[in-house]
């Protein structure tokens, strides 16, 4: 490690499942070290996902060993590399799609082949929103819905970190994109990132706009964010042959599988985690040329320093209308 490498730092600490107080501010946790084929990595932002919500609260499907600290997505600058690292070295300005050691934190380890560098057009900030936003959009869209140029895709809740990335994603790769926002704000900024068009989905008879929009055709594609609360009346709006990918859910649901019949439609989960070695490469491809492109460009929304992690834990499920994703600054 560089001689300057504190040897501890400040991190969000989890001993318990629960609510978001048990998300603890500690301020002195041992830096970590880098092992074989690691990089320690000096962060300066990471990005705050719905998910790492479920698993702090003890009820998704998979468990850290506590305690843990949270958090994939982070950028910053490698400190130092471990034994057999080839392609980093300290200094390099970095992103992350995963942590060993969780990403709310001043340090943190990351494996070799989940740390890819940062182009400079993008500050660090935008660096901590690609992970599993970008990720996820695109296995919903491609992986998952298999959508093609030239199809209408509906992006059920376009204005946060998913919502974004996908509308960017699929104007840049030839779709017809619709968006969806709860807010003016959220709305505009579903336009300004490739959106066609932008409907609020807190309006009475917003569903019959859409269809009017695609001429009583319907959508192909629709990437949800909500299904809990639109998955029925997403079965009504797909064209024959129309999929749903379901990216988020807070609840069940009654649907009508019979909306699925005439339309022969489908319902497809995506989980990010079940993305093979192949599909990950896949991914990372498309989104470095996104960034060579230039269309890949995460808006930044809420900003909390990283003793406010608890308070952005609670806003973003009860914040109504995203705009933006939200990250930690150290």
């Amino acid at each position: 490690m560089m001689a300057t490498t504190p040897k501890l730092m400040r991190a969000i600490r989890v001993s318990e499942f629960g609510g978001p107080s048990v998300l603890k501010f500690c301020s002195n946790i041992p830096v970590p070290n880098p092992g074989q084929k690691q990089v320690l990595i000096h962060v300066h932002a990471c990005g705050v996902n719905p998910v790492e919500t479920y698993i702090r609260s003890g009820t998704y499907a998979r468990k850290p060993s506590l305690p843990y600290t949270p958090g994939t997505d982070v950028s910053g600058v490698v400190e130092a590399v471990g034994d057999r690292v080839q392609l980093l070295k300290a200094g390099d300005r970095v992103f992350t799609t995963a942590t060993e050691t969780g990403g709310y934190a001043e340090y943190t380890v990351v494996s070799e082949d989940c740390v890819h560098r940062l182009p400079d057009p993008l500050d660090y900030k935008q660096g901590a929103a690609i992970g599993i936003p970008y990720c996820t959009a695109y296995r919903a869209l491609f992986h998952k819905a298999h959508a093609k140029a030239g199809e209408t895709v509906l992006i059920h809740g376009a204005s946060g970190g998913v919502g974004v990335a996908a509308c960017q994603m699929a104007r840049a790769l030839g779709l017809r994109v619709l968006g969806t926002a709860g807010t003016a704000e959220g709305l505009e900024l579903v336009l300004r990132n490739g959106a066609h068009q932008a409907f609020n989905h807190k309006e009475e008879g917003y569903t019959s706009k859409i269809m009017d929009a695609t001429k009583g055709q319907g959508v192909n594609v629709i990437v949800e964010m909500l299904s809990n609360v639109n998955l029925s009346n997403d079965l009504q709006m797909l064209a024959y042959g129309g999929r749903v990918t379901v990216v988020g859910s807070r609840g069940p649901i009654e649907i009508n599988p019979r909306d699925t019949m005439a339309k022969e439609s489908s319902i497809i989960g995506v989980a990010l985690p079940c993305a093979t070695v192949e599909e990950k490469a896949e991914c990372a491809a498309a989104l470095f040329a996104g960034m060579d492109a230039g269309w890949l460009k995460p808006a930044v929304g809420k900003q909390y320093t990283l003793d406010m992690a608890s308070q952005a834990h609670i806003d973003i499920i009860d914040c109504p209308g995203a705009s933006g994703k939200m990250v930690l600054t150290m």
